[in-house]
Protein backbone atom coordinates (compact mmCIF):
# COMPACT_ATOMS: atom_id res chain seq x y z
CA UNK A 1 0.00 0.00 0.00
CA UNK A 2 0.89 3.66 -1.05
CA UNK A 3 2.44 6.16 1.56
CA UNK A 4 0.31 9.32 2.13
CA UNK A 5 2.57 13.09 3.38
CA UNK A 6 -0.26 15.09 4.41
CA UNK A 7 1.45 18.71 4.33
CA UNK A 8 0.69 21.90 6.49
CA UNK A 9 1.32 24.52 4.75
CA UNK A 10 0.81 27.51 7.11
CA UNK A 11 3.42 28.49 9.18
CA UNK A 12 1.79 31.61 10.71
CA UNK A 13 1.49 32.17 14.48
CA UNK A 14 -2.24 31.60 15.75
CA UNK A 15 -2.78 29.60 12.19
CA UNK A 16 -6.03 27.59 11.58
CA UNK A 17 -3.68 24.94 9.44
CA UNK A 18 -2.88 22.67 12.09
CA UNK A 19 -6.01 21.84 13.19
CA UNK A 20 -7.25 21.42 9.88
CA UNK A 21 -4.33 18.98 9.06
CA UNK A 22 -4.53 17.12 12.26
CA UNK A 23 -7.96 16.36 11.59
CA UNK A 24 -7.56 15.36 7.79
CA UNK A 25 -3.89 13.11 8.85
CA UNK A 26 -7.25 11.38 11.25
CA UNK A 27 -9.52 10.93 7.98
CA UNK A 28 -6.47 9.35 6.09
CA UNK A 29 -5.92 7.14 8.72
CA UNK A 30 -9.76 5.66 8.92
CA UNK A 31 -9.61 5.53 5.20
CA UNK A 32 -6.96 2.76 5.45
CA UNK A 33 -5.85 3.09 2.20
CA UNK A 34 -2.61 4.02 3.15
CA UNK A 35 0.13 2.20 4.46
CA UNK A 36 1.53 4.86 6.48
CA UNK A 37 -0.08 8.58 6.73
CA UNK A 38 2.55 11.17 7.98
CA UNK A 39 1.48 15.17 8.97
CA UNK A 40 4.24 17.21 7.97
CA UNK A 41 4.00 20.20 9.56
CA UNK A 42 6.02 22.81 7.61
CA UNK A 43 6.74 25.36 10.92
CA UNK A 44 8.13 22.51 12.58
CA UNK A 45 10.06 21.37 9.38
CA UNK A 46 11.66 25.21 9.74
CA UNK A 47 13.14 25.67 6.11
CA UNK A 48 14.90 28.36 5.55
CA UNK A 49 14.48 30.58 2.46
CA UNK A 50 16.09 28.32 -0.26
CA UNK A 51 19.64 28.29 -0.02
CA UNK A 52 21.27 25.78 -1.67
CA UNK A 53 23.79 26.71 -4.15
CA UNK A 54 22.93 23.65 -7.09
CA UNK A 55 19.60 23.20 -8.67
CA UNK A 56 17.21 20.81 -7.27
CA UNK A 57 17.17 18.62 -10.49
CA UNK A 58 21.02 17.98 -9.47
CA UNK A 59 20.50 16.59 -6.31
CA UNK A 60 23.12 17.77 -4.93
CA UNK A 61 22.64 18.69 -1.53
CA UNK A 62 25.02 21.11 0.94
CA UNK A 63 22.73 21.49 3.98
CA UNK A 64 21.21 18.93 6.63
CA UNK A 65 17.49 20.47 6.44
CA UNK A 66 17.32 19.89 2.68
CA UNK A 67 18.51 16.34 2.73
CA UNK A 68 16.20 15.66 5.71
CA UNK A 69 13.46 17.20 3.61
CA UNK A 70 14.54 15.49 0.96
CA UNK A 71 13.60 12.31 2.40
CA UNK A 72 10.58 13.14 4.04
CA UNK A 73 9.35 14.03 0.80
CA UNK A 74 10.72 10.64 -1.57
CA UNK A 75 9.14 8.85 0.58
CA UNK A 76 6.12 9.47 0.45
CA UNK A 77 3.96 8.29 -2.77
CA UNK A 78 1.14 10.53 -2.62
CA UNK A 79 0.72 14.18 -1.28
CA UNK A 80 -2.46 16.12 0.43
CA UNK A 81 -1.69 19.92 0.82
CA UNK A 82 -2.93 21.79 3.73
CA UNK A 83 -3.07 25.31 2.51
CA UNK A 84 -4.88 28.36 3.49
CA UNK A 85 -4.96 31.57 0.52
CA UNK A 86 -3.30 34.50 1.46
CA UNK A 87 -4.06 37.64 -1.11
CA UNK A 88 -5.65 35.36 -3.80
CA UNK A 89 -2.14 33.48 -3.43
CA UNK A 90 -0.63 30.28 -1.76
CA UNK A 91 1.81 30.57 1.19
CA UNK A 92 5.08 31.67 0.67
CA UNK A 93 6.43 28.60 3.10
CA UNK A 94 4.58 26.10 0.41
CA UNK A 95 6.52 27.76 -2.86
CA UNK A 96 9.53 27.52 -0.42
CA UNK A 97 9.26 24.22 0.47
CA UNK A 98 8.46 22.74 -2.92
CA UNK A 99 11.19 24.38 -4.73
CA UNK A 100 13.56 23.17 -2.57
CA UNK A 101 13.58 19.53 -4.64
CA UNK A 102 12.44 18.21 -8.17
CA UNK A 103 12.82 14.32 -8.33
CA UNK A 104 11.28 14.02 -5.08
CA UNK A 105 7.68 15.25 -6.23
CA UNK A 106 7.66 13.54 -9.87
CA UNK A 107 4.99 11.18 -10.41
CA UNK A 108 3.41 11.58 -7.62
CA UNK A 109 -0.64 12.77 -7.09
CA UNK A 110 -1.62 15.53 -4.88
CA UNK A 111 -4.74 16.44 -3.07
CA UNK A 112 -5.64 19.65 -1.55
CA UNK A 113 -7.38 20.70 1.91
CA UNK A 114 -7.90 24.72 0.97
CA UNK A 115 -9.39 27.13 3.66
CA UNK A 116 -10.02 30.65 3.81
CA UNK A 117 -13.07 33.04 4.66
CA UNK A 118 -14.35 34.02 1.39
CA UNK A 119 -13.04 31.47 -1.47
CA UNK A 120 -12.14 28.53 0.92
CA UNK A 121 -9.12 28.65 -0.25
CA UNK A 122 -10.03 27.70 -3.98
CA UNK A 123 -8.21 30.56 -5.72
CA UNK A 124 -4.69 29.33 -3.89
CA UNK A 125 -5.18 25.86 -5.35
CA UNK A 126 -5.84 27.13 -8.50
CA UNK A 127 -2.43 28.79 -8.80
CA UNK A 128 -1.03 26.06 -6.97
CA UNK A 129 -1.75 23.47 -9.93
CA UNK A 130 0.31 25.08 -12.66
CA UNK A 131 3.27 24.80 -9.97
CA UNK A 132 2.97 21.01 -9.24
CA UNK A 133 1.75 20.02 -12.77
CA UNK A 134 5.43 21.50 -13.86
CA UNK A 135 6.94 18.90 -11.32
CA UNK A 136 4.64 16.00 -13.46
CA UNK A 137 2.71 16.11 -10.11
CA UNK A 138 -1.32 14.77 -10.51
CA UNK A 139 -3.79 16.96 -9.19
CA UNK A 140 -6.85 14.93 -8.01
CA UNK A 141 -10.22 16.23 -9.12
CA UNK A 142 -11.57 15.69 -5.88
CA UNK A 143 -10.77 18.14 -2.60
CA UNK A 144 -11.52 19.62 0.59
CA UNK A 145 -13.09 23.09 0.80
CA UNK A 146 -13.41 24.38 3.81
CA UNK A 147 -14.96 28.11 4.58
CA UNK A 148 -13.57 28.92 7.93
CA UNK A 149 -16.59 31.15 9.17
CA UNK A 150 -18.75 28.30 8.60
CA UNK A 151 -16.39 25.47 9.94
CA UNK A 152 -15.05 27.14 13.05
CA UNK A 153 -16.79 27.15 16.71
CA UNK A 154 -16.62 29.94 18.85
CA UNK A 155 -13.54 28.02 20.56
CA UNK A 156 -11.82 27.89 16.78
CA UNK A 157 -12.42 24.49 16.65
CA UNK A 158 -13.59 22.33 13.67
CA UNK A 159 -17.62 21.44 13.70
CA UNK A 160 -18.19 18.39 12.67
CA UNK A 161 -19.26 18.39 8.73
CA UNK A 162 -20.70 15.03 7.18
CA UNK A 163 -19.88 16.94 3.68
CA UNK A 164 -16.24 17.91 4.78
CA UNK A 165 -15.56 13.97 5.64
CA UNK A 166 -17.38 13.12 2.45
CA UNK A 167 -15.18 15.08 0.54
CA UNK A 168 -12.29 13.69 1.99
CA UNK A 169 -13.06 10.32 1.35
CA UNK A 170 -13.41 10.73 -2.68
CA UNK A 171 -10.21 12.68 -2.51
CA UNK A 172 -8.35 9.51 -0.41
CA UNK A 173 -9.72 7.18 -3.01
CA UNK A 174 -8.69 8.84 -6.12
CA UNK A 175 -5.39 9.11 -4.34
CA UNK A 176 -4.91 6.01 -3.77
CA UNK A 177 -5.89 4.89 -7.33
CA UNK A 178 -3.39 7.53 -8.69
CA UNK A 179 -0.60 6.62 -6.52
CA UNK A 180 -0.69 3.09 -7.63
CA UNK A 181 -0.89 4.02 -11.42
CA UNK A 182 1.69 6.25 -11.40
CA UNK A 183 4.21 3.99 -9.26
CA UNK A 184 5.76 2.42 -12.12
CA UNK A 185 6.64 6.13 -13.61
CA UNK A 186 8.39 6.61 -9.85
CA UNK A 187 10.26 3.13 -10.28
CA UNK A 188 11.59 3.50 -14.16
CA UNK A 189 15.11 5.46 -14.88
CA UNK A 190 14.32 7.54 -17.71
CA UNK A 191 17.55 8.17 -19.96
CA UNK A 192 18.43 10.96 -22.07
Amino acid sequence: MPSLNVIVASTRPGRVGRRIGDWFTAAAVRHAGFDEVRLVDLAEVGLPFHDEPHHPAERVYRHEHTRSWSATVDAADAFVLVMPEYNYGFSAPLKNAIDYLYHEWQHKPVGFVSYGMTSGGLRAVQMIKQVVTTLNMVPVNDAVTVFLRQALDEAGELRPNPGREQAAELMLDQLVRLAAALAPLRTTEVTA
